[in-house]
């Protein structure tokens, strides 16, 4: 049986940085956010719903790519983020809780597999290199973890 979501936020949530073996790395721009183009984000269900999980449930439901599929190879980088919720989404968040911790994933998808947005959140994608996606990215934390993703690939 799987849970009910929790009536608040879990201030706990995934940054997957979707990506192909040459590295170029997929954003989504959200819907009514300005120029806020981003990683694959996004909170836990419930409390102990592993992270892992949850990178994978995100994906699906934000581009569409299933990352358990045959070519795809998802990666926890065993990092974390810890920052400030942004004041205007404070009140989705119970009482008192002002800060989010933030687990990264790499998500390796063969060139070419196709994106399905949810057009409730997203209203655009685009593939940039792996340095042009850190330029474009709003969140510095998104931002930073383009950059690490040299790191967390193997060399072909």
């Amino acid at each position: 049986m799987i849970p009910l979501p929790a009536a608040f936020k879990i201030p706990e949530s995934v940054l997957v940085v979707v990506h192909t073996p040459a590295l170029d790395v997929l954003l989504i721009h959200r819907a009514g956010g300005g120029d806020h183009w981003q990683s694959v984000t996004g909170s836990k269900d419930w409390p102990d719903e592993p992270f892992e999980d949850a990178a994978v449930r995100e994906v699906r439901e934000e581009t569409g790519i299933d990352a358990r599929a045959p070519g795809c190879v998802l990666t926890d980088w065993a990092l974390e983020n810890v920052y400030d919720i942004w004041p205007q989404w404070l009140h989705r968040y119970a009482p008192g809780v002002v800060r989010n911790r933030e687990r990264l994933f790499g998500l390796c998808v063969p060139q070419g597999t196709p994106v399905v947005l949810s057009p409730r959140e997203h209203v655009a994608w685009r593939w940039l290199p792996w340095r042009d996606a850190a330029l474009a990215c709003f969140s510095p934390s998104n931002a930073e973890a383009c950059l690490m993703l040299p790191r967390f690939v193997p060399p072909a």
